[in-house]
């Protein structure tokens, strides 16, 4: 099924025509014919449709909205093909990574945040989404982990078993390892094992993955007790191992998966980014650090709790 606008506006309305044509521009849809437009019949072109619509019919034109069946869809869908926007990101996306050095890596952290939107703003007018899709995905996500690899290149390589659950009951007085100067994952991680697991939890800050102590537990180092699995980030694997992800970590789980690896970006991202770059640089304690950094998870995790419950 398809939806399909018809629209009408006196000669005169030049500005309501081209109001009309950049949001259907924008809303993906495609212009069968001058006045004609289509879009598949769901529930958020619809939602894209009845503005335009509206604003059309109250400056004295002519709307109507129509639903349609043909007999060969396939010729229509190729209209929505996407590919071409695509393949532009995807050169941008190889040009980024073939240029980027280590001292260039935090500049491309943030052209690659640009290019994510600039995907996200596609994926949401692809309709028909395709193999496009998936190559551009994966080249931003290998491009985000090859930039994070060349600011630290300490940073732990993904594992594949996410391992069995497990209980905080087992896991109290204990001593937790991980790199020193902490950044988003391991501070998120070390506030997740403070508040939620272990409130008297003491953290050893390493100069190297090597010098962990036996007894300790690790995190955030290759070969540590915790660490990447798959696409999870450490805090996602904690969280997941003692089964806390609800609602208000997931949030923050989200949001240190971001700021870690890349991927979706939160509304907070940046701002929380900004703030913990700010502590961090101020505070050359790194227990120090954590406290503070404690301080703002705390803020955040209590919000996203009651915007949970809030209706």
């Amino acid at each position: 099924m398809w939806l399909i606008l018809i629209i009408s506006l006196p000669t005169e309305n030049a500005t309501v025509r081209q109001r009309a044509w950049r949001s259907l521009r924008a809303a993906g849809s495609v212009a069968l014919r001058d006045g004609v437009y289509l879009l598949p019949d769901r529930v958020q072109c619809r939602a894209l449709f009845e503005p335009v619509a509206d604003d059309v019919a109250s400056a004295g034109g002519v709307a109507h909205m129509l639903m349609g069946q043909t007999a060969d869809d396939a010729s229509y869908v190729c209209l929505f093909d996407r590919q071409t926007e695509y393949a532009q990101l995807l050169a941008e996306a190889s040009l980024l990574r073939e240029s980027v050095t280590t001292e260039s890596a935090p500049d491309a952290i943030k052209r690659i945040r640009k290019l994510r939107k600039s995907f996200e703003a596609i994926v949401a007018i692809d309709f028909f989404p395709g193999e496009s899709k998936a190559q551009v995905e994966r080249e931003l996500s290998n491009l985000e982990a090859y930039c994070a690899r060349l600011q630290t290149p300490d940073e732990p390589q993904p594992v594949e078993e996410l391992g069995s659950a497990l209980s905080t009951a087992n896991f109290l007085g204990k001593v937790w390892a991980t790199r020193r100067r902490p950044w988003v994952d391991r501070l998120a991680s070390a506030w997740l094992i403070r508040r939620h697991i272990d409130p008297k939890a003491r953290f050893l800050w390493l100069s190297a993955p090597a010098d962990c102590p036996s007894d300790a537990l690790g995190f955030d180092f290759d070969g540590a007790t915790f660490t990447h699995v798959g696409n999870r980030v450490t805090f996602e694997v904690i969280a997941a191992r003692f089964s806390l992800e609800q609602a208000g970590i997931s949030r923050m789980g989200q949001l240190v998966h971001f700021l870690d690896v890349g991927g979706v970006q939160p509304p907070e991202a940046l701002g929380v980014e900004s703030i913990l770059a700010g502590l961090r640089d101020l505070a050359a304690d790194d227990d120090v650090l954590l406290d503070q950094a404690c301080s703002v998870f705390d803020g955040l995790y209590a919000r996203f709790c009651k915007e949970q419950v809030t209706p």
